[in-house]
């Protein structure tokens, strides 16, 4: 159960669990599906799209289990939703293991499939991109890691190159100049603090400096009085937090008001969500702090929807499995044969899905629609809505 520590210097339970589900691992590059591949599966307009979902059914890990199951139940939702055309959704259990999910993936196309929605993991995804590049087979995977997509492989997961260039963009128009990032000593911080200096870079922005913390409530004591004296040096007007509520962020959002460096000295922004669990808002430290969230309006209505469908609000995740299918089912529509190619995936107006308008990018990536959000008197205020569409504020 969260709860604020009373003492910043009050020794943890456990290490700090950074990005859980939300950050899937890394796979070696050298194993990437070809760049040239994903050409796709031509469909028959006048039949059901045959649509393999791969979710892990008969994984061991914890919670595994319910995923698996909000997965392939907001898929029926969505293909349940679709008007004017018919999906024809199978679904293939993976135990979240690399070697399960690429047989899954052969028995699906052999069973008829022409487009794969998942896997879960980055390396089971990677795994069964290989498989379905020879097959012209394109797979949208639930991972949020781009250093696996490419060719064939999609990711549908929330990117931190895409917070990070939105809350850059947001920050650019508030007149905020040199950013001060703070990451974790690992695979999630690393890749999370070059996605906040890629944007920062793209929108004009300075980096003011990196302090990096060891993985351990002792790394984050022994980082905080480096984090004051880095940003009073270097003028930094904005810091740029990786951690998560999960993490690391409740003993810094303690720690650096009390080392002098609060959120009326320098502005607090995150690469994750700080409103869950809801308890994270009444902590001082971020009062005024920024970060990005869907489009509350489609994230809530999603949610009632799934809730009155099955008696229980869905996974964090779960909405990626209702977009995949959103976008599939877009697509198949418009009643061209090539619905399902890399082109027509990557169309440039995008999709709506669970949290607002998202797109896929030609290098596997994707891009979404994001709100930017303050707190004020420990609540979440929407300062910046998500955009409707591609091409607007905040793209």
């Amino acid at each position: 159960m969260f709860a604020v520590l009373p003492s910043a210097r009050k020794v943890l339970s456990r290490l700090f669990v950074l990005f859980s589900l939300l950050w899937l691992a890394a796979c070696d590059d050298a194993m990437l599906p070809s760049a040239g591949g994903g050409t796709g599966k031509r469909i028959d307009p006048g039949k059901p799209v045959p649509v393999a979902l791969l979710v892990p059914h008969g994984s061991a890990a914890p919670g595994e289990a319910a995923l698996a199951r909000d997965l392939e139940n907001a898929a029926k939702l969505a293909v349940a939703d679709l008007d004017g055309v018919r999906i024809d959704l199978r679904v293939y259990g993976t135990a979240g293991n690399p070697a399960k999910a690429r047989q899954a993936a052969l028995n699906a196309v052999a069973d008829g499939a022409q487009i794969i929605l998942g896997p879960l993991h980055a390396e089971s995804a990677n795994a069964v991109a290989i498989a379905m590049a020879p097959k012209n087979v394109n797979v949208l995977a639930f991972s949020n890691n781009p250093t696996i997509a490419g060719g064939n492989l999609f990711v549908l997961g929330h990117t931190f190159d895409n917070t990070a260039n939105r809350m850059m963009s947001y920050a650019r128009k508030q007149g905020k100049s040199r950013v001060l990032v703070v990451s974790s000593d690992n695979l999630a911080g690393e890749v999370g603090q070059e996605a906040i200096a890629r944007a920062a870079a793209a929108n004009g922005i300075s980096l003011a400096g990196r302090v990096r913390y060891g993985f351990s409530q002792d790394g984050v004591v022994a980082a905080v009085p480096k984090i004051t004296q880095t940003a009073r040096q270097a003028n930094a007007d904005m810091l740029f937090l990786t951690s998560n509520t999960a993490g690391a962020l409740p003993l810094f959002a303690q720690m650096l008001p009390e080392a002098g460096l609060s959120p009326e000295v320098i502005q607090y922004v995150g690469l994750t969500r700080w409103d869950q669990p809801a308890q994270t808002l009444s902590l001082p430290g971020i009062q005024g702090g920024w970060f990005a969230v869907p489009d509350t309006g489609r994230m809530a209505s999603f949610n009632n929807r799934f809730q009155g469908a099955y008696g229980s609000s869905p996974h964090a995740i779960a909405g990626l499995a209702y977009d995949g299918i959103a976008a599939i089912g877009a697509l198949a529509r418009s009643g061209r044969g090539d619905a399902l190619s890399r082109g027509s995936l990557t169309q440039s107006s995008g999709f709506q899905g669970t949290g607002g308008a998202f797109r896929l990018l030609p290098n596997g990536s994707n891009q979404r629609a994001l709100a930017v959000a303050t707190v004020q008197g420990g609540r979440m205020v929407i300062v910046d809505p998500a955009p409707r569409g591609f091409g607007g504020a905040g793209f």
